[in-house]
């Protein structure tokens, strides 16, 4: 079986806010509608093509998930990789899509597909788009590299990133080789969205599912040596989220959260927290994705205040 490659039209205010970008590790390529993206596995290569009549594609990513979710939460975890200034500008640009009311002040639920490594490529790079891109698509075709297109496809990218040796492509995408997958390394704003989803949208301690009020937390934190991993993620409500940083709560390598008696002790207080002590957490569905019990341990022996 190939490798699929998703060509997508891009917005072109999006293009030109982030093609000088060279800080940048991942972007959200979002669409005005929350429509589900499954053309692509995690590790496949998600281009950018210009508006017509500029038919080239002109840089693109590793592609690491794809959801729907309020704009304003969008902002939140990618700020400007979502190639926008401000978090009024992108939804602007939104509603434009959607050809919105001005007045709607709705959170507008959008698509988003999030890419890590992006690379954009200098106009002399720009690769025309197969002949068999059809003037009539409007949002993205599939390629495979078991067609003639899509091998080309692939051949094309591979040997201008080659040239590029693009900061914060893997080892193995600076020299492709046969099609392959590409790991994607996760960001902080696809950790977010990642740990997000494969908790089911609803706090591990709680089952608090007010979107906005939930956070990622890291279990061992990124300066320590944790990783953007969904393995190295709990979601968690706000406060509970400020505690497990602080130490005052952990989740130990059974999955069972307990409070450490310091809540009483600082601040009188916690009865709350202390209803919760010793009951086992919500974990993901898929048993890959569940807590590290490596770095739980980590958590318990290092941060918890017992």
């Amino acid at each position: 079986m190939g490798v699929n490659l998703v060509v997508a039209v891009t917005d072109s205010d999006w293009f030109e806010a982030l093609r000088y970008r060279t800080d940048l590790t991942e972007v959200n390529f979002w669409a005005p509608s929350a429509a589900n993206f499954r053309a692509l596995r995690p590790g496949e290569l998600f281009l950018f093509k210009l508006h017509a009549p500029r038919n080239v594609i002109v840089g693109g990513g590793v592609f690491a998930h794809a959801n729907a979710m309020p704009c304003s939460l969008a902002w939140a975890a990618f700020g400007e990789a979502n190639g926008a200034a401000s978090a009024q500008d992108m939804r602007r640009r939104i509603a434009r899509y959607r050809r919105t009311d001005p007045a709607d002040r709705s959170d507008f639920p959008i698509g988003c597909r999030i890419l890590t490594q992006p690379f954009f490529f200098d106009e002399s790079d720009w690769i025309p788009v197969p002949t068999s891109w059809a003037a009539n698509i409007v949002s993205f075709k599939t390629y495979n590299t078991d067609t003639s297109d899509g091998l080309a496809l692939w051949d094309a990218v591979e040997g201008r990133l080659e040239r590029l040796r693009t900061p914060g492509m893997s080892e193995e995408a600076a020299r492709f080789g046969a099609p392959q997958l590409i790991r994607p390394r996760l960001g902080q704003g696809a950790f977010r969205v990642l740990v997000t989803d494969v908790y089911g949208r609803k706090c591990a301690i709680t089952g608090e599912r007010t979107l906005p009020a939930l956070e990622a937390a890291h279990i061992r934190p990124f300066a320590e040596g944790g990783s953007h991993e969904a393995r190295n993620g709990l979601l968690l409500r706000r406060d509970i989220h400020s505690l497990f940083d602080a130490g005052y709560v952990t989740v130990t390598p059974d999955h069972r959260f307990e409070v450490s008696r310091r809540i009483r002790e600082e601040f009188d207080n916690g009865r709350h927290y202390y209803a919760l002590h010793g009951q086992p957490i919500r974990t993901p569905d898929l048993p890959t994705q569940a807590p590290d019990p490596v770095a739980l341990t980590w958590h318990n022996e290092n941060c918890f205040r017992g």
